[in-house]
């Protein structure tokens, strides 16, 4: 098989036989023609299956070493889908420190059809076995690393641990990618993406993945995708595959730049804690080097005085004061008030999301000029509050 540099850059460039284009073309189509009666093209309907995103849906199966993939409109959609594999009386056990949008799905949404959830250090087999409620535990929920606090899980462990207690093990790899992590083949059952962020990378596409392994699993999850209906257009699904082209090449420009700009922030004497695992002195950096080939763009940072927050975001000029991650250009978010607001004060509190922690997703921009950016943002926010 060929490495996974040359299968994101030839993603489609060989499957349309009619024109032999090499961009693959969009087909805006929602209806398409019967051969004759009980016939069929293999294309009936788009919303249940698209030539364009077909296409999309293959390569991610492909990149994620799964049997099946899913396109969705967006990542919260993609989790939607996902959790309408559970009923009511079920549970799951869920990454702690957890992106507020999923945290709100499952609390305020899906509490209401009767699925429940333990919130947990995944990293910690007794953390989950004494959360683990035999006959309604019904799956894993990890996301390594952690948005924002970086928290790193043994994904080879935990889906051991899980499988003997037969739970699914699905794994959020939005902030790694299958270019650096590969979660099914550490023993993942589903993989999902906001592929909004790295996998589209340019901040101009909103999309959601799903792969599966097996192929019961991914019957179901057919199924439930064509039923409920949040599918990915075929416009956006070019757009996506158009951006995943460029994967590698980025991947190695954010994690090179966010590595240098951790290094930077680690020895101001504004910054308290930098999480970044990539490095050494993060507690999940050994697993994380076994389990990844890289480490993502994204890391958060605390500064040692909350008045420094509102100035820093107001003084920087290349990076932009905005949510989001995984795009080429930089950009700052507050996620005690943006991201995680979902999230009840006193568990963002516990986890270390308090009113000190900026989160970071380092672009492609030269990283000189990104530190210049920090540093001049945060001598005028210390000048400002008389640090």
């Amino acid at each position: 098989m060929m490495r996974i540099e040359s299968r994101l850059a030839q993603i489609g460039s060989v499957r349309d036989s009619v024109t032999g284009a090499v961009s693959y073309p969009i087909y805006q189509a929602t209806a398409f023609r019967h051969p004759g009666l009980g016939q069929s093209t293999g294309f009936d309907y788009a919303r249940t299956k698209s030539p364009t995103r077909m296409v999309l849906e293959e390569a991610a199966a492909e990149l994620e070493s799964g049997d099946a993939g899913f396109a969705c409109s967006s990542g919260m959609a993609a989790l939607q889908t996902v959790f309408a594999l559970f009923r009511q009386g079920d549970h799951l056990l869920v990454s702690l420190d957890l992106y507020g949008g999923t945290y709100r799905l499952i609390e305020q949404v899906m509490s209401r059809f009767g699925l429940t959830a333990s919130y947990v250090d995944t990293n910690d087999i007794a953390a989950l076995e004494a959360e683990w409620r035999p006959g309604s535990t019904k799956a894993v929920l990890i996301e390594t690393p952690t948005n924002p606090l970086m928290m790193i899980t043994d994904l080879a462990k935990v889906s051991e641990w899980a499988k003997s207690r037969g739970l699914l093990v699905i794994v959020d790899n939005t902030l790694m990618t299958p270019y650096f992590q590969r979660p099914i083949e550490l023993g993942a059952d589903i993989v999902v993406h906001s592929a909004t962020k790295y996998l589209g990378g340019h901040n101009d596409v909103l999309a959601g993945l799903i792969v599966t392994k097996g192929k019961e699993l991914s019957e179901r999850m057919a199924f439930l995708h064509n039923s409920i209906g949040a599918v990915l257009g075929p416009q956006d699904s070019w757009l996506l595959m158009r951006g995943m082209k460029t994967l590698a090449l980025r991947m190695e420009r954010h994690q090179e730049n966010a590595l240098r700009v951790a290094e930077y922030l680690l020895g101001h004497p504004l910054v308290e804690e930098v999480y970044h695992p990539g490095l050494p002195q993060h507690p999940g950096h050994d697993i994380h080097r076994k389990q990844s080939s890289g480490n993502t763009g994204i890391f958060s940072f605390r500064v040692k005085d909350a008045r420094l927050v509102e100035p820093v975001l107001r003084h920087v000029k290349l990076i932009a004061f905005a949510e989001s991650l995984g795009g080429v250009e930089s950009l700052m978010t507050y996620p005690a008030v943006q991201t995680h607001a979902d999230i009840p004060e006193e568990i963002r509190r516990a986890v270390g999301v308090d009113d000190r922690l900026l989160r970071l997703s380092v672009g492609i921009e030269h990283s000189e000029d990104l530190i210049e950016d920090l540093g001049q943002a945060l001598e005028r926010a210390a000048r400002e509050i008389g640090a």
